[in-house]
């Protein structure tokens, strides 16, 4: 197995993670397996470093173990400890299925866009590629289809994961600062929008987006 065709596979799980994330019952579970796909994602960091031989890529790693693994899936933990798991009845407005159904079709399209892709970064990666830009499709669809506002926020994460799998595959030898803005723009845009949903509920006592439709002055 050569390194690019561990990169590949690794971008594979990020989709089944991906996918779990979506169709998590719970916020909390949700925050779980959001936590074991970050760590696939640093996984691919090191994979991808050592093929192409970027130091760079290394402290990547290190970056988002610790804001993705750690820190992120724990603000979202303690907000739901704050709330009590609230919402955690509100079922999608999709059924599995056709969420699962959705994901499919935008990993296709994904594909084929990437196949026009003459990059020379790009030529060995290509499946990994399809699948970071297929995330931002995927978290958009997380945002759409969950009522549970807290669930919404994952969408946003999943997003912001695509992005950053996208940037390390086309540039790893992009600095070291580049990652460290991403990873503090996810790091408070993630704080904010749990503080916001936590307020949310205690003021209208409800996590549910359909609810929240209407303005009350």
């Amino acid at each position: 197995m050569t390194g690019y065709t561990l990169v590949n596979i690794l971008g594979g799980l990020l989709i089944v993670t991906s996918m779990l994330v979506v169709l998590s019952k719970t916020p909390t579970r949700a925050a779980y397996v959001y936590a074991v796909q970050s760590l696939v994602l640093v996984t691919l960091f090191v994979a991808l470093g050592t093929v192409t031989g970027s130091s760079e890529l290394y402290t990547w790693a290190g970056t988002a173990f610790v804001t993705k693994v750690l820190v992120v899936p724990g603000i979202i933990l303690y907000a739901c400890k704050k709330m009590g798991d609230a919402g955690a009845g509100l079922s999608p407005k999709l059924t599995p299925v056709k969420s699962i159904a959705i994901i499919a079709v935008e990993v296709f399209l994904c594909f084929v866009v990437v196949q026009g892709v003459a990059l020379p970064t790009a030529v060995e990666v290509k499946p990994a590629l399809a699948i970071s830009l297929a995330h931002f499709f995927i978290g958009l669809t997380c945002i759409v289809t969950q009522r549970n506002i807290v669930k919404q926020i994952f969408g946003y994460c999943l997003m912001e994961n695509g992005s950053h799998v996208t940037l390390a595959l086309l540039a790893p030898e992009a600095p070291e600062l580049v990652e460290v803005g991403i990873a503090t723009d996810a790091f408070f845009a993630v704080i904010i929008m749990a503080v916001v949903a936590v307020r949310i509920y205690r003021t209208a006592h409800t996590l549910d987006a359909d609810d929240l439709m209407e303005l009350k002055g």
